[in-house]
């Protein structure tokens, strides 16, 4: 039986960033170093593969830190930042805890803190109700930070001292969407300040770069990411401005609108930054199964970054087996 001929446009980079790899990173080699179990509040990252993998090796999810019964053993905040209320609550509890904020997101929180330092009301352009939002608005005083959705938002504010507005930003957003945002803010408020160095992620950027050149006259552009993943569903919205004739966000293969793929010749694919390889991989078997498959690796950069994880675990070493989970 003949196969329909498809190309399939494979991102890179794609998947896990710097961030992701050293939070699981911290929580297999929490489990090495102090056995089962090891708490984790909320999704380390927002991948229920992931989580999934690390339930099964001794990892209990919570939402909240009283859900922990008194216990010696230590509880690890998410990749995504936590409120300066968060750790405070946890030595209240006696708890032990590690930090596996992404050393970018904590830059973002370092910067609101230095506006705030310099006499400037904050405005954090994010998404409410995303836990790195959360995070960053709970390192400052409430009335010293104002969340700034988009354009409308940006266009209806109005702060007590016009003068005085220093802007961060979550680190997974839209780049283009963002820029659209600080240059409206800018063109009402010209004092506005900037962060000292860029907030949006270099993995977010990247990733959304990549897309943007694979999506050009592409039939479909897939994006590999959980529901709750910000920067896997900003890929899917960049790979449609970008020239896809549709694009969709799938968590697995069997998610994949195969009835979509009749007569397409060119299909992108990517994934979010925390999904992982074996996923993607997963995805182009399932098309070889169903199409005479020719895969095209669209490159733009290579990423060498690492992040050294957090100093009560590196005499700790990962078996070739944990490298393979946590690499996905």
């Amino acid at each position: 039986m003949n196969k329909q001929p498809l190309t399939l446009r494979l991102c890179g980079p794609r998947g896990f960033c710097a961030g992701v790899d050293r939070a699981i990173q911290m929580v297999v080699l929490a489990l090495k170093k102090y056995g089962a179990p090891v708490y984790v509040r909320h999704e380390i990252v927002h991948n229920r593969y992931v989580v999934e993998g690390l339930e099964q090796k001794g990892a209990i999810f919570v939402k909240e830190l009283d859900e922990i019964p008194e216990t010696k053993q230590p509880v690890i905040f998410s990749a995504h930042g936590v409120p300066k209320s968060v750790p405070a609550n946890a030595e209240s509890l006696n708890l032990h805890y590690l930090d596996a904020t992404c050393p970018l997101v904590s830059k973002v929180h370092k910067q609101a803190i230095r506006h705030i330092r310099q006499g400037r009301h904050v405005l954090l352009i994010g998404h409410a109700g995303h836990p790195e939002v959360i995070g960053t608005m709970g390192q400052v005083q409430a009335d010293e930070i104002t969340l700034i959705e988009d354009v409308e938002q940006a266009n209806a504010y109005e702060p007590s001292d016009a003068n005085a507005l220093g802007f961060v930003t979550q680190t997974t957003l839209s780049v283009d969407d963002t820029a659209e945002v600080i240059e409206a803010l800018k063109a009402r408020f010209p004092n506005l300040q900037a962060p000292a160095a860029e907030s949006i992620c270099y993995a977010t950027t990247n990733r959304q770069e990549v897309v943007k050149v694979a999506a050009d006259n592409a039939d479909h552009f897939l994006i590999v990411g959980a529901p709750n993943s910000s920067n896997s569903k900003r890929l899917v919205e960049v790979a449609t401005r970008a020239g896809a004739a549709r694009s969709c966000l799938v968590q697995k293969a069997d998610e994949i609108p195969w009835a979509e793929m009749e007569g397409a010749k060119t299909v992108g694919l990517s994934a979010g930054a925390s999904a992982p390889e074996i996923l993607v991989n997963q995805i182009i078997e399932a098309f070889r199964e169903r199409f005479d498959l020719t895969l095209d690796l669209v490159e733009t950069v290579k990423e060498d970054e690492e992040f050294l994880v957090a100093r009560d675990l590196r005499d700790t070493e990962l078996t070739t087996d944990d490298m393979a989970f946590v690499n996905g």
